[in-house]
């Protein structure tokens, strides 16, 4: 039965301009109710989608033409203390640049987690230490947050969820005691492109090693990666980081020590650095595959476009629906032991760079 039946009936409001001087300032939900003939409990339910039953479907169109004409939207704040939390999840960003493959993985997510009732949120680096950054994310009262940055300790995942937070994620970083753990092992990309180069009988191979610090939280897992698929296949071969600007004169320098260190395989780090690196090499008059096999990572349509193409490390993420139905379950049981979970696979796209 609608809660609403014995209100007093009001015309329909119409689209467009309120007439006269309307409210001042802000509208209310007040004012909603005014011009609906409604109650203010009637606006409530209607607009935080909390009906259920209660309302009739005129009655609803009624409010909802009501707070489009008035250009009414709920409160958040006043909503998240009725409710005692925000519905907000908090995508916590590392100051690491974001590629196609990752960004097109965090746009999914969003939109899955915006189907779910969640509210994301991507948030950029922020400036201070890890606690630092930890009581900033708290001041937002989160109802979950993914960290996607290095720096959170066992004291801000307690900070978080004191703070309100239902379920703390680490996102491809080291997992934190008390926060579930979602691993991307940046060893694998390393191994795989290793073992590639390692058949194709390279014996020499560079690594780049690109000099943005915010990017080591993939680069020096990746070479580790690279030193023990060289050092368990047991043939001898050699291992040599090789740093590099992402500017063309680096590359340059970078082609001119590979062949002062008489190298025969190159990974690139990933797809643009392998790119930048294969142009220098043939800018001196080198090639790959010969005399330098090339294998980059993200396996990027512009890597298909080159000549020669890019062989590269696919990288497989799961889809963000499924990470959101995760979200939900951590969020409904906050009490349940941290889960670790491998959420990517990868496997290696050979082409005719290597």
């Amino acid at each position: 039965m609608d809660s609403d039946r014995t209100e007093p009936a009001a015309p329909a409001p119409t689209h467009g301009p309120a007439p006269g001087p309307g409210p001042v300032g802000a509208p209310t939900s007040a004012d909603v109710a005014r011009l609906a003939g409604v109650s203010r409990a009637t606006v409530s339910f209607v607009l935080n989608n909390t009906a259920g039953g209660r309302v009739s479907e005129q009655t609803r169109l009624k409010v909802r033409a009501a707070a489009d004409r008035l250009g009414y939207v709920p409160h958040a704040a006043a909503r998240s203390l009725r409710a005692g939390r925000t519905g907000l999840v908090l995508l916590a960003g590392s100051t690491a640049p974001i590629g196609p493959l990752f960004s097109g993985f965090y746009r999914d997510l969003q939109d899955a987690l915006h189907r779910h009732g969640h509210t994301p949120v991507l948030l950029g680096p922020t400036v201070g230490d890890g606690d630092e950054a930890v009581r900033a994310w708290a001041e937002l009262r989160p109802t979950a947050v993914f960290c996607l940055a290095r720096g959170l300790t066992p004291d801000g995942v307690h900070l978080l969820r004191r703070s309100g937070a239902r379920a703390v994620l680490t996102l491809g970083t080291p997992p934190v005691p008390g926060a579930h753990a979602l691993l991307m092992d940046q060893r694998e990309v390393g191994a795989v492109a290793a073992a590639h180069l390692l058949e194709r009988g390279r014996r020499r191979i560079g690594v780049v090693m690109p000099t943005d610090p915010a990017l080591a939280l993939f680069s020096e897992p990746r070479l580790a990666g690279i030193r023990a698929a060289a050092e368990s296949a047991g043939l001898g071969a050699v291992v040599e980081p090789l740093p590099l600007d992402y500017t063309e004169e680096s590359a340059a320098g970078l082609a001119a020590r590979c062949r002062e260190l008489a190298l025969d395989g190159l990974f690139g780090y990933n797809d643009e650095y392998a790119m930048l690196v294969l142009r220098a090499l043939q800018d001196a008059g080198a090639d790959a595959p010969h005399p330098v096999a090339v294998v980059g990572a993200d396996d990027l349509l512009l890597g298909r476009l080159l000549r020669p193409r890019m062989s590269s490390v696919r990288m497989r993420l799961p889809a963000g629906e499924e990470l959101a139905e995760l979200v939900d379950r951590v969020i409904a049981d906050p009490d349940a032991p941290p889960l670790r979970r491998d959420l990517m696979t990868v496997e290696l796209v050979a082409r005719e760079s290597s």
